[in-house]
Order: structure tokens, then sequence, then C-alpha cells
């Protein structure tokens, strides 16, 4: 539906995660028998969830153990992994500095120079302990790296941008990377992002891409939307570009996986995004808590070291347990941050969806109340009222 804002401008209503509910069905399931499987690129996973390529999130041995759980992690190729042979004491000064001196810190750690030694030494590490390398660069470091990546053998090459589009204009001095090129001479599956509409999900599509990753700006490190003012609420976005999706493919039988990016935190959150039509999701805090993050218990944004207009602020977000209780449980808190699989199968048993497919296809309903009800509840567990 159309609202006018003013006589000059005309706008769209979208909805945030928080805005939404999902209703129960006519049947109910056990939640053993809820199927959470997917594939992506050709990789079957247990778990549709995908950890993001940040720095505080993911490591080697993040990456490793998350494949060993059922997961996935998402190295970035650009940042202190490939830039430091030994990270461990790079992220001790970013853990250790004051708010004040961050942003200036993180520009002097990020101007080391990117070492294609270190982006070949990193995947083979990763597959030497028989986990899936999933590898992250933006558009300019795909186009410097991408033969050091293919070389080393990656098993998923994720290009993220805060928006990735396929008409890009540029001075004539610089040649924008070829996305349908890119896709069709690289070795392994090829996920292209960030988007937030029809049409750009579509087009990213029909260049060839595995899955694309959708939101711009709702993630809890990045300030895109407040420094740049662009993005779309995440239930909108995700539902716009899965129905991409789905034209998509009745109109050439390609399937191309929706991966909500950005803005989830709860178990809850991941739920309404499978409603909404995301086939899987990517998420940082959630991870950045886990005692096994090399973050130290920060997250930070991935444009927070640009020299030009940084972006993504670090955030403390604390230890709250191992990574295999944020996962799979047991549950140490009751905020839904842990045992998010346990969350998603319980939600789907609940609405009586057996698979991913069905969660797509339940019934939402606009609940903008529940943002309200959210804060009652919260401010009387401040006040040791219980529910």
């Amino acid at each position: 539906m159309d609202i006018q804002i003013g006589r000059g401008k005309i706008a769209r209503r979208a909805y945030g995660i928080d805005e939404i509910a999902l209703v129960p069905g006519q049947r109910t399931l056990d939640p053993s028998l809820a199927d959470t499987r997917w594939r992506i690129g050709g990789i079957e996973r247990e778990i549709p969830i995908i950890a993001s390529a940040m720095d505080g999130v993911i490591d080697v041995s993040m990456a490793v153990k998350l494949s060993q759980i059922g997961a996935m992690g998402v190295l970035n190729l650009e940042g202190i992994q490939t830039r430091y042979s030994d990270p461990s004491p790079i992220l001790d000064r970013i853990a250790s500095v004051g708010n004040s001196e961050f942003v200036p810190l993180m520009q002097e750690l990020y101007s080391s120079p990117i070492k294609p030694e270190l982006i070949t030494q990193r995947i083979r590490e990763i597959k030497d302990q028989g986990a899936i390398a999933a590898v992250s660069l933006t558009p300019a470091g795909a186009s410097k790296y991408s033969q050091v990546v293919a070389e080393a053998g990656a098993d998923l090459m994720f290009v993220q941008a805060t928006v990735v589009s396929t008409a890009h204009l540029s001075p004539e001095s610089i040649n924008p990377l070829d996305l349908a090129q890119f896709c069709q001479d690289m070795p392994m599956p090829v996920i292209l992002g960030n988007c937030v509409t029809y049409d750009v999900a579509l087009n990213l599509m029909k260049v060839g891409a595995t899955a694309v990753l959708v939101g711009i700006g709702p993630g809890a490190a990045c300030t895109s939307r407040g420094v740049l003012g662009v993005g779309v609420p995440q239930a909108t976005a995700v539902a716009d570009c899965a129905a991409a999706r789905d034209d998509y493919y009745l109109e050439t039988g390609n399937y191309v996986q929706v991966i909500a990016d950005g803005g989830l935190i709860t178990g809850g959150d991941i739920c309404k995004c499978i409603a909404c039509g995301a086939d899987g999701v990517m998420i940082g805090s959630p991870f950045a808590r886990a005692k096994e993050a090399p973050g130290q218990g920060f997250h930070w944004g991935m444009a927070t070291p640009s020299s030009v207009l940084p972006r993504g602020t670090r955030i403390k977000v604390g230890s709250t347990g191992t990574l295999e209780q944020i996962l799979t449980g047991p549950a140490q808190m009751d905020d839904g941050t842990h045992n998010l699989l346990g969350a998603l199968k319980t939600s789907m048993g609940t609405l009586g969806a057996k698979n991913l497919k069905e969660m797509q296809q339940v019934e939402v309903v606009i609940a903008p109340s529940l943002l309200t009800e959210g804060k009652v509840y919260q401010k009387a567990q401040q006040l040791g009222m219980g529910k």
C-alpha cells in the first residue's frame, strides 16, 4: 500500500521482523520430526544458519567448529586473518582499546596489506580439518584475489558489499567487477549480496548467483542506515526477494537460495525470516557471544576501518556460552539467544511445518503491538516481576 508522506513523495509501507508474528495452523507436530536440512551450492547442512564474515565472529577455529556442528561460518578474506600471520595480539588490541580510540585504531590495523599467501593458508587450514571453506570478499577484493581463492580450493565464495547490483556506474579509470563473468569463471558456487529489492535480487540470480544475501543495515554492528539512510525493513526485504526467487524458479527451473542477513538475534527472529521466505539466515552478534569467538566478547562492523566514511560500530556483547550451547543447546539463557536450532524446530512443530518449504508457507500477521508487549516484558524482568 502506498502512503503519501507529503505532496511530493509517495512511500510503500514496509515491515521489520519485530512487527510480525507467526500464526499456528490446523496441525502440530513433534519438534523431533521437523526437518531443517537445506542445501547451498550443493552442500547440505542440518542447520540453516551461517555465521557472518566478520572478524569478531569467524576465524579458522570457529569455521571448523561450525562445520562440525552442522552449520557454516564464512571467513572474511579482507580482514585481520589475512593481514597478520598471528591475529591474536591484534585482536587483543581491538578488545582493549577505548571507544574514542577505536575507529583510528581500526584504520591503522586494517591499513596493513592483505597477504595472498595468508588467504591460501587460512583456506587450507579449514579444509585440512575436514570443514567447509566458505570465504568472503568485496567486489574489489574479488577482482584482485579470486584466482588465489580458486587455487586454494575454497568451497563457497561470498561476494559481499553494503549494496551489490549488476548496474554499477564508475569512473572510466575503474573497471567494476563483471558479476556474470565472475560467476561463470569461478570453480565454486558464488553467493552475491547484499540486496533488499525484488528487481536487484532477480538480476543477481540471472547473472549466476547460487544464493543472494538480503539485508542492508539491520545488523547490530552496522550503522549504514544511520550513516547513509539506506535500507528496507527485513521482513519486507526478505519477502520481496523470495518472490524474485520463486518467479525465477518458475521461469528457469533454477532455485536460488535467499539468505536473510542482518538484524537477527533470537530464535524467533530466525523463524520469522524463514516464514517470510528465506531459505537460511546469516547472523553475527549471536555468534560473537560464543566463548570461542575471536572478538573476545566484542563485535564490530566490516566497514568500520574505512578511511573515507567509517560505518559499523563496536559493541560489547559479552560471552554468554559455548558455540554448541548457542546453536544446539542446552540453553543457559531464556531470551532466545541459545539453542537456535531447538527454537526453530519447536516453532516448526508448533506451526505444523515438517520442513523449511512448509515453514515458508505459514501464516504471518502484522503485529506492531508485539513491540510494546516486548518492552513491557523487559521492564517487568528488570523490576524482578517475572512474566
